[in-house]
């Protein structure tokens, strides 16, 4: 990732500096897949007097920096929300600063993400998306198709609802052409049409600014995912943030719908 997304030790040349997990968290019980809500962006401008847009362009550093912490600590995948189907109805002018910042952003930091051998995907219908953004959406998605670091998967014009309507609708274009058999459709199947086919499920589900649901995201995936709250706006999701989102993960007993474990 470029030196504006992590600290350069001099002595290395341009290689970043690895932030050390956290003392309190135990390495071998980390999630491998978080997926993030960012919200706040809005709420953190207005309280500065400042314009939305100002809140989304420190979101981006926000999710720079967890991606940073994610990669660093060894979490295999960072699944983040960054525009919904919904979003559309925002103001016309946010919704083209938003997909003019989505455009600056994967320019400026592909060289970065290549280096790091981050690999970058991203889900949802593209073909809405401005030319240009989806021109480099896919540059980025070949480039760093064989990297072997943080898998790094951007939900853009994504909805939860629209992906499960698009799974079944692929399902069932291929028991109209006799290619498969309706008795053979089962959760491997259904999951293999969706966006994320390939990728695991989140184990961690962090949404800031104190909302409390999941607003069409992921609605598959997120079956047995945890759920972690916070209050802290998304552009102010620092290390401190994750590091309790980690510990609140660390401390549940995940059954998967069976029983604790008897003790001895």
């Amino acid at each position: 990732m470029s030196r504006a997304l992590a600290t350069s030790d001099p002595s290395q040349g341009s290689r970043p500096v690895l932030q050390a997990l956290p003392a309190d968290l135990d390495p071998t019980r980390l999630p491998a897949h978080v997926a993030v809500i960012m919200d706040g962006n809005g709420r953190w401008a207005r309280r500065r007097n400042l314009p939305r847009v100002m809140g989304h362009r420190e979101g981006v550093e926000a999710l720079k920096r967890t991606l940073r912490l994610c990669s660093d600590w060894g979490i295999g995948a960072l699944t983040a929300y960054a525009f919904s189907t919904e979003n559309w109805s925002r103001p016309g002018e946010e919704v083209s600063f938003l997909m003019a910042l989505f455009e600056r952003v994967l320019a400026r930091e592909l060289e970065g993400l290549e280096r790091e051998q981050v690999r970058i995907r991203f889900f949802g219908d593209l073909q809405q998306l401005p030319t240009g953004l989806q021109e480099l959406i896919a540059s980025a998605e070949a480039r760093t198709a064989n990297n072997v670091g943080i898998h790094f998967n951007v939900c853009t014009n994504y909805g939860g609802r629209r992906e499960l309507v698009r799974a079944a609708r692929r399902l069932a274009d291929q028991v109209a052409r006799g290619e498969l058999d309706p008795a053979a459709i089962d959760e491997a199947a259904f999951a293999a049409e969706l966006h994320t086919a390939g990728e695991s499920d989140p184990d961690l589900l962090i949404r800031t600014s104190g909302e409390q649901r999941i607003s069409n995201f992921l609605l598959w995936q997120l079956a047995y995912a945890e759920l972690h709250v916070t209050d802290v706006l998304w552009p102010d999701f620092d290390a401190q943030s994750l590091t309790l989102a980690l510990q609140d993960y660390q401390g549940r007993q995940r059954r998967f719908g069976g029983v604790d474990p008897v003790s001895p």
